[in-house]
Order: structure tokens, then sequence, then C-alpha cells
């Protein structure tokens, strides 16, 4: 282990010198960190970028790969590098191997799946030290109801020496063209099942991956919905047993930076790099999917995975409308030796970095994209204001704060139409929003350890080059009397409650970390198994949340049906205020189709004193989300509901057709009279 350790640090040592030095010898390209395999060539020439064009196809060629594409489809049919002819899945159709697609629909009308195949092709940049292509697919209304009603161009960007490829998209509906809704939109790649074995999302989330001929039927066992399997006859020996699900492998949208696959014969990297979160929909903590089996890798810019139809945008007849998604990086790296091919993960995060620091990139030839010169920034302070805690502004440190369009508060997180950016808080609260494209923001923030949104609907106008001071701005959390008592932990997601083992015939072994344990699968049958014929019971000092608080708030199976549940909290109150009015915050991290219903001292009160009604549709809990889109209720409870002594407020959820129809909690506070 030691001598892996010394090589590992060797490595890496050498990998940060290089870069440097290749960053401060680029020409403005923004290419830094090359591959294992072609840094050791720099002191020799390296090949100009090569375009050829034919009738059926167009090759990028800079000497150490090259991208083949169809014409006029701008599909890519091949990627050739390190002696392997085609990196991509040859067994697959030429459209279904490197391809842009979008899932959209009229509005009202059925799902359509979309692989986008351009109808003519240009030139936009050839020169020596860069390549940049495209692919138009124009609409006109001959094309209603067939196609989506947009124009798209694909582009792609090859730079002498680059061990990848670029890819962005401009998207533009006109005003006259009819309405539509975007269900999702990405870039997917099939790669060699033969070659590619061994998967990294993070460093916690890597490894040897079934074969997509394990999800086929007699060699696994479909499980509560079809993209969960358990593996009862796979290629590998070694995975028998466990379960296999795309959606263990999501990611928020602020670390999903870099993850692809590995192929160990030859030792051949496969990365998607994705530099900046300006285009994804729903900010941060939006979550996406990445890398799965197939071996498939993805670039996610828009879908309504964890937020469902609330995150899916209606573009209305007589909306104009143009958004730029990426470039993303395509990276390829490679090692002489087969003993250092997991180094490859630890050089891809290496090239995000570089690719991360490079933004925005300058050699984007397009005039939708804005270089950094014509981007403008935003600074400010933020404060918190909280008498309950202190009578000093307490500094908002780990704070987020954004400039995403006007909305409201909170919005941001199913906002999908423009774009967003956002930065953390140091320690005193200062932050610095910097390369946001000129437009018409409103500013947002949320502070670990107080619930709430804070929002500005001032209009922040940027302009390119400008630097807007916002002074200290100051977020006042919702907050009308001192804590009573609280369960949880202010930080949108339920992470922090009890996350039960999961059943030991349904385990995947990759996610046994302890920061992995909601990703396993099935967790919500466990809830029945812990609780069979009584609901949970929290008693306010004595049970503590992160053991008897469960993570979500299910339905019970009871034989081949599901039933509601009610959850109880039991408190003692002292010298109750009969005239007084008490605040129930209840913030909730997810909820999939569910209701909340607050009772006070009556469990069988035919009306609850509060209810949500039907909320949620994010499917977190079958996907192992831990949170999806949140949402903060405050419920009036008038003093005389209370009595002195023992007092119980009850939580039921009431809906339950099936097992996914549930509410993860984030944190709850009862508040005294002021």
């Amino acid at each position: 282990m030691k001598k892996l350790a010394d090589r590992l640090l060797h490595r890496l040592t050498n990998h940060e010198t290089a870069s440097n030095a290749d960053h401060h010898c680029s020409t403005g390209t923004g290419e830094g960190t090359s591959s294992l395999r072609h840094r050791q060539d720099r002191r020799m020439p390296l090949q100009g970028v090569r375009l050829h064009i034919s009738d059926r196809y167009v090759v990028m060629d800079n000497g150490i790969l090259q991208v083949t594409l169809s014409n006029p489809g701008g599909i890519i049919t091949g990627i050739n590098y390190n002696g392997v002819d085609n990196v991509l899945e040859v067994r697959n159709k030429e459209t279904n191997r490197g391809y842009w697609d979008l899932h959209w629909n009229e509005p009202g009308g059925k799902g359509i799946f979309d692989v986008i195949s351009g109808e003519s092709f240009r030139v936009i940049v050839e020169t020596e030290e860069q390549v940049e292509i495209s692919f138009l697919r124009t609409w006109n209304p001959s094309l209603e109801g067939k196609y989506i009603p947009l124009n798209i161009d694909k582009r792609f960007i090859m730079l002498r020496g680059s061990s990848g490829v670029y890819s962005y998209g401009i998207y533009e509906h006109l005003k006259e063209w009819p309405g539509f809704e975007l269900g999702e939109t990405r870039i997917a790649f099939k790669l060699r099942k033969d070659k590619f074995h061994y998967m990294a999302v993070a460093d916690d989330r890597k490894r040897i991956m079934p074969f997509p001929d394990d999800l086929c039927k007699g060699r696994c066992q479909t499980l509560d919905y079809q993209e969960a399997s358990l593996l009862t006859a796979p290629c590998d020996p070694h995975l028998q047993g466990e379960v296999d699900d795309k959606y263990q492998y999501s990611c928020e949208n602020k670390d999903l930076r870099v993850h692809g696959w590995i192929s160990f014969d030859p030792p051949v990297g496969f990365w998607q790099i994705t530099p900046s979160n300006e285009f994804r929909s729903g900010g941060p903590l939006k979550q996406n999917l990445t890398s799965h089996v197939g071996p498939t890798t993805l670039a996610v810019f828009h879908s309504t995975h964890y937020a469902g139809k609330t995150m899916m945008p209606r573009f209305e007849c007589g909306e104009p409308w143009k958004k730029v998604y990426g470039p993303v990086f395509i990276y390829l790296n490679s090692t002489a030796n087969r003993d250092d091919s997991l180094f490859l993960w630890d050089d891809a995060k290496i090239k995000m970095m570089a690719e991360v620091e490079s933004w925005p990139y300058s050699f984007v030839a397009s005039e939708d994209y804005p270089k950094s010169e014509e981007r403008g920034m935003a600074r400010g302070r933020l404060l918190v204001c909280d008498r309950f805690v202190s009578n000093d502004l307490i500094s908002a440190k780990g704070a987020y704060v954004g400039l995403a369009p006007p909305g409201d508060a909170g919005s941001w997180q199913i906002e999908c139409k423009g774009y967003q950016f956002w930065a953390i808080t140091d320690e005193a609260g200062y932050f610095s929003i910097d390369n946001v494209r000129p437009g018409e923001y409103n500013l947002y923030a949320w502070v670990p350890g107080f619930i709430g949104d804070y929002h500005n609907n001032i209009v922040v106008s940027v302009t390119s080059g400008c630097k807007i001071e916002l002074g200290d701005i100051v977020y006042e959390p919702p907050r009308d009397g001192p804590t009573l008592w609280e369960i949880g932990i202010p930080d949108r997601k339920a992470s922090e409650f009890f996350i039960p083992d999961p059943d030991p015939t349904l385990v995947n072994r990759v996610l046994v970390h302890p920061q992995d344990r909601f990703r396993q699968y099935g967790l919500w049958k466990r809830y029945t198994d812990l609780y069979p014929n009584d609901d949970l019971v929290y008693t306010i000092g004595v049970s503590d949340y992160r053991r008897d608080w469960f993570f979500a708030h299910v339905p019970r199976k009871k034989g081949d049906v599901y039933e509601g549940t009610t959850w109880q909290i039991r408190f003692k109150l002292e010298n109750v205020d009969q005239k007084a009015n008490y605040k129930l915050r209840v913030a909730i991290a997810s909820a999939t189709l569910a209701e909340l219903q607050v009772r006070v001292n009556d469990a069988d009160a035919t009306r609850p004193l509060f209810t949500t009604g039907l909320i949620g549709r994010d499917n977190s809990i079958a996907r192992h989300g831990v949170h999806g889109v949140y949402m903060l209720y405050t419920v009036n409870i008038p003093g005389n509901r209370f009595v002195q002594g023992d007092n119980t407020i009850f939580l039921k959820q009431p809906r339950c057709n099936g097992p996914f129809q549930g509410i993860m909690y984030d944190y709850i506070r009862l508040e005294g009279s002021p």
C-alpha cells in the first residue's frame, strides 16, 4: 500500500507540475493538463488540427485523437484514440453512439424522444490551432408536431494538443412559433462494452460495473421499478447478489464536474467534464444522472429528475427564447502501464480543475457565448439577523448566494429557462459572483443552519465588464419566537436522520460509506420492518434524531396494500400562554405525491389543524436523492390547543397508493410566543 501511495503522490505531483506549465504556456485556449500518455511527448512539435470532409462524414484530427461525425447529422460515430479504432460501441447503430437528444411534447400532448440530427453542416473556424464545426437543424411550420419548434445548432471544437473535444448547443425559439414543453436535453455516449468496465463518479463511488448483458432477462431480477435490478447471474460472479440502479450514481450539480469510465486493455479513460453550472437547470443542488451501466456517460443540461413537472419549462407561442448549453469537454487519457489504470481518474480530476479555471473559454466562436471581458461580476457580504440566536448580526458563512432570473423566494430551484451563477460565502460572509452573463437577475441565497430562502426582488442588471458592489445584505429567516424544541439540522437534506442498513440481499457494495448510506436500494421498505404495527414516536429531550427519526415519512405495507402513517412528537410545556400563538416550522426536503396533516393533542380530530394538501413530484425516495425541492411551511398553533405538561403533535401522511409516496423532513421547530 505504501508503494501505491508513493506512486500516486509522485504521479499527482508530476500532473500538477505539467498542468501549471501547460497553463502558462497556453495560447489562450483553456487547454491545461494533457493526457498521461501524451505529456511525455511535449518536446515534440504538436500536429495542427486537421479537418477532413466527405459526403457522409466529417473527421476532426489533431494527431492525439480523431473524432468522426455524420454529415450533416452531427452524430459522433467514432473516436479513434491510443490505438483503439473506436472507443464508442461499434455494435450499436451509428445514431446510437455519441449524440445530443431531448424529450419534449406539445402542450398537453404525449412525450416525444428525439435524437437531434442536423440538416446542414458548416465550418465555423478552421486553423491549425482550432477547428469549430456546426450541425444545424432549423424548424419551419411544416414540421409542427414532428420536431420540437427550435432551431438547434450543435457545435464541436477541437484544439491543437488537446486530448479531447468540446461540444455546445444553441437552442432558439422564435416568437411566432408554437409553444412546447421541454422535459430533458443532454449529450449521451455509449462506450464499448468489451473494454470499459470501471466507472468513476466520485472518489467514494467508483467500481467495476456490471455488464449490460447482466441486466437482461435470465441474469437479473427487476425490483420495484424497471431501473433497479438484482443481479442473479452476472458475468462477473463477484457481483452476484448486488443491486444495480442508475439513480444510485446521481449527483448534485455543484459536485457534478467529472465522471466517466476506464478501460484496462488498453488503459484508456473516457471522461465527461462540465466546467460550469451556469447553463444547467435548477441551481447548485439540482441532481442529475451521470454514468451508468451501458457503459453510458451523460452530460445532462436539463431534466425533471428530483423535481418533477415543476421543472418542465413551458414555452408559449409569442415567447422568444435562446439558450447556450455548454461547452462541455469530452476528455480522453491513457497510460502505458496497465497497473496505473486507476490513476486515470486522478488525472481526469486534475484536468477538470484546469477546465474550471479556464472558464469562460476564450476560443468559443459563437457570439451567443460571451467571453470573460464581456461578462460582469457582483460582490458583497451576507449577514443573518435572528434576534433569538444573537443580538448581533451573524456572518452567513458557507451560504450559497446566487444570481438567477427574476422570480420568487426559492424559485431558483425550479428555474430552467435562463442562466444561474452561484458563489459560496467565506467565514465572514463575503462573496463574489464572477463571470455573469449580461442580463437581468434577482439575488437569492440560503444559509446552512437557518430555515427559508433569501430573495431580493430588486433587479440586478449585469452589463459587459461591470463590477457591482452589493454591500452588506441582511437575511432575516422566518422567526416569531424562541425555540422551544427542534428536530434535525436546517440544511435542506434529510441525511442527518436515521438511515437504516439496507436489506442484506439488496446491497450495492460500493455504497457502504456513511455519506452514501442513503443511496442504497429499498430503504423505504425498512420503515415497515422497524415499525410493523405502530408508528414512530419521538420524545423531545429523550429521543435523538440521528437514531430515532426515520429519514422518510412513508406508508406502511400491510399484506399487499399500503396504509398512511402518523408520527408523534411528544414534549412538555410549562407556563402555556393560552392567548398566544405558537409557530410550528416544518421544512420539507422532499415530497412525492404526499400530504402533511398536523393535529395537536387529538390524533382523531376530523379536521387537521393544518394540511399541505397534495404536494411534491420529485420522486427522491425511490431515486435515493435524500432531498428534492425544498418547501417551508409555518403552522400557527393557538395556545389553547396546548396544555400544561405533556403535549403531542401528530404528523400524518395519509397518501398511500404506493411505496414511494412520502415526505423527507429537513428540520422541524416549535417556537414559543414572542
